[in-house]
């Protein structure tokens, strides 16, 4: 019976655990004790994954300790975690069973000081003007009247009754407000989906597009203000296709959207007079200029009478003038009746003189000398164009008989022949008439058509004669 039980040694009734069993334990032990703490240390190695989980460390002088904010909890932190960032984590530690080690799970992270805030500040306002987000020639004019005008702010504050104040007294417009939280958590995207609202409303819609934004907010900490200093707000004002004025604290105070927004102004009300000119100056203005214009007009119609005047003394009097053309033209009609009873009696002077050449029998023997001189042309010209006729006649003549004798016509008259193709083609070597399905041959007398077995005679000197009339044998 002793072979069968064991004799344990000494410490070995201890109780045996699994690694999961020891795990849990663990985990169980270190989430109890440390359900809810506030560690402060220096932010170190942050990574954001695609799920939305960040991991990052929470380091001092003699420790590293591994955190993490879930998904869910990484959209209600105040302040979204950065390397070498002094902060101060809420939370409670875990244990991560699969690598043996413990972590805390980060709900809350606040910066630690005033002191940690400005290091943060100032270091995303570096990268930011890296990016060229801060340029001067990003900046668009200001509007010098706008029509109509967007205020991003707290609807219940006593910025916009100050801004809606201020624009009534100096120049009444439109005004449409974006209602949105000014600090806390909802500050930073409420504020940046109001700039890119105010952008993405259509020009001559339902809702009138803004030719100028505002976006404001009274003075506070830098903690209250911290909203106007994160990255997504100050991006949104930088591709802000409106012109834009901030408007964020006191004249001391200065956030990150100061810098990207295309100016700047030291309080909400300052805004507004920047926004819109004064009506009455601009009523007193125009009619200082129409007074102006006016005393302008009547005054260079004065100098130019008086230039007028001093010319018109140089110019000789309307008077003697006249006189003078009136003189001569009272002498030159009196000199008009005698000047044509010359001129008349001189025309007929003249035609008398030509009249004499044009008595009857003068004419009568001019026609006759010019008949016989016709005449005496027109034999010529028969004659001669009878001697040009005879000779074309003859050279014609000449040019026929040639033609004959050249001609193919003479060469069969010598008892040679024309031997053609089908077609019509002439036929001049043996094996071209060996090809040819029909041949024709012309003689001086006639053609022989031949191919087919068949010969045919057409005579073209001779002409066949018709056959007698046999009569009507009926």
């Amino acid at each position: 019976m002793s072979d069968l039980i064991d004799n344990p040694e000494p410490g070995q009734n201890a109780p045996e655990f699994s690694v999961s069993e020891i795990s849990g334990a663990v985990k169980r032990m270190i989430e109890g004790e440390f359900s809810h703490v506030r560690i402060r240390g220096e932010i170190g190695r942050v990574k954001k994954y695609s799920s939305g989980h960040i991991y990052y460390d929470l380091k001092d002088a003699g420790a590293v300790l591994n955190a993490v904010t879930w998904k869910g909890q990484a959209s209600k932190l105040t302040v979204q975690p950065e390397e070498g960032m002094e902060v101060i984590a809420v939370g409670k530690l875990t244990s991560y069973p699969m690598q043996s080690k413990y972590q805390m799970n980060v709900t809350q992270l606040r910066v630690a000081g005033v002191g940690a805030l400005m290091a943060m500040l100032e270091k995303r306002k570096k990268a930011l003007a890296a990016e060229g987000l801060f340029d001067q020639d990003r900046k668009q004019p200001i509007p010098y009247l706008p029509e109509v005008i967007g205020v991003v702010t707290s609807p219940s504050g006593a910025v916009i009754r100050d801004i809606l104040h201020r624009l009534r007294d100096r120049f009444p417009r439109k005004v449409i407000i974006w209602p949105v939280a000014v600090q806390g958590d909802g500050c930073a995207p409420q504020v940046t989906a109001a700039i890119e609202g105010f952008n993405a409303l259509t020009p001559g819609g339902a809702v009138p597009r803004p030719d100028l934004i505002i976006v404001a907010r009274g003075g506070g900490s830098i903690e209250d203000l911290w909203g106007f200093n994160e990255e997504s707000v100050v991006r949104a004002a930088a591709a802000s296709v409106i012109p834009l004025i901030s408007a964020v604290g006191h004249e001391t105070d200065t956030t990150l959207i100061d810098y990207a927004s295309d100016h700047r102004a030291p309080t909400p009300t300052a805004a507004a007079e920047r926004a819109v000119p004064v009506r009455a100056e601009l009523v007193a203005w125009l009619a200082g200029m129409e007074q102006r214009r006016v005393r302008a007009l009547v005054s260079g119609i004065e100098r130019r009478q008086q230039r007028l005047k001093d010319v018109s003394r140089a110019l000789p009097n309307l008077q003697d003038i006249v006189a003078m053309k009136a003189q001569r033209l009272d002498m030159v009609s009196a000199r008009l009746p005698r000047a044509l009873q010359a001129m008349v009696q001189n025309k007929r002077v003249g035609l008398v003189k030509a009249s004499s050449a044009l008595r009857p029998i003068s004419l009568r023997q001019n026609i006759e000398q010019k008949q016989r001189v016709l005449e005496g042309v027109s034999s010529q010209f028969q004659t001669a164009a009878m001697r040009q006729v005879e000779r074309l006649r003859d050279r014609l003549t000449a040019l026929d008989r040639l033609r004959e004798t050249l001609g193919y016509k003479a060469t069969l008259e010598r008892g040679y022949a024309v031997v053609r193709d089908g077609s019509g083609k002439v036929v001049s070597d043996l094996k071209t008439a060996k090809s040819s399905d029909a041949l024709e041959i012309e003689f001086k007398d006639g053609l022989i058509k031949t191919g087919a077995g068949t010969l045919s005679k057409t005579a073209r000197s001779k002409p066949k004669t018709a056959p007698k009339d046999q009569g009507n044998l009926f």
